[in-house]
């Protein structure tokens, strides 16, 4: 068995430098530094090609374990391969709850997001939508996808989902959701798939003079903020903090002691809700950077 200083554990995602996988990264490294282990941390910026290649090159390194998420599994698969090939741990997190098994990793680090996206259409039908607009802020990210039809699942009514330019062009991705809403009267209820899109959501309902239930997925200081100012109805929190620390921690445990983590089951960060009843308690934390 390695020491831990001996120890190099890549975790590799999708993601971007923003407020949602900053935080993840956070975990991740704070994780690394509390066992004392090398931990290399890689976001693909939403390009699944790199990202392959970066799980590809972390094989290559010989890392001792490797962390993934899955928002475009079928683009990662060959690369997942060679690292269950090359007997190197593999845990996956945030996205691929129910698709880990299939491709060899010990667990899966997130939230259910099929269960998440049930309580957002549950919460908006209860608060009087009828006609819902789901917005995706990516291409082909599966738990971006599950989000909106599990949401369609409890909401009761009819469901329009669109799939809008990137978090980083914020001016086109409102523009498009005020597109859209301007299209359909008929449309009284918002769910954004991340804490950009939700804000956006709100900001182009607001310029409509539409006063409609909003909804959002993950936390951000703004999001936070636009709750506690009754202008964003809740928004869904699937500690990323935990998935970059606990990513790292459990694969740790699996190269110095051979421990496994879940039964064979997802181990679940989320989903919990925000709403006005307590968002003040988690504001300070996400201004911490540690939510």
């Amino acid at each position: 068995m390695k020491a831990g200083e001996d120890i190099t554990i890549a975790v590799i995602t999708h993601g971007d430098d923003g407020v949602f996988w900053s935080v993840a990264q956070k975990g991740a490294e704070a994780a690394g530094a509390a066992l004392g282990i090398t931990m290399n941390y890689q976001g693909a910026n939403n390009n699944a090609q790199d990202q392959a290649q970066m799980i590809e090159q972390a094989v290559t390194d010989g890392v001792d374990g490797i962390a993934v998420s899955l928002a475009d599994p079928k683009a990662l698969e060959g690369a997942l391969k060679k690292v269950v090939a090359a007997g190197i741990p593999l845990i996956t997190l945030n996205s691929g709850s129910d698709l880990f098994k299939g491709l060899g990793a010990i667990t899966h680090v997130g939230q259910d997001e099929t269960i998440a996206g049930r309580g957002a259409g549950e919460r908006l039908k209860a608060a009087g939508g009828t006609v819902l607009l789901c917005a995706k802020q990516e291409q082909s990210n599966v738990a971006l996808e599950t989000r909106c039809n599990a949401a369609a699942e409890t909401f009761g009514g009819k469901v329009i989902q669109i799939t809008t330019s990137g978090d980083a062009d914020r001016v086109a991705q409102q523009g498009e959701i005020k597109a859209a809403l301007d299209a359909d009267p008929s449309i009284n209820a918002f769910l954004g798939t991340g804490p950009v899109i939700a804000v956006d959501g709100a900001n182009a309902a607001a310029e409509l003079g539409r006063a409609i239930p909003v909804g959002g997925f993950d936390l951000s200081t703004e999001i936070l903020d636009y709750i506690n100012q009754d202008k964003l109805t809740f928004t869904i929190d699937q500690q990323q903090f935990l998935q970059g620390y606990l990513s790292v921690v459990f694969l740790y445990l699996n190269v110095t002691n051979k421990n496994t983590v879940g039964g064979g089951l997802p181990v679940m960060t989320g989903p919990g809700f925000v709403d006005k009843s307590n968002v003040v308690a988690v504001q300070e934390l996400v201004g911490k950077g540690t939510r």
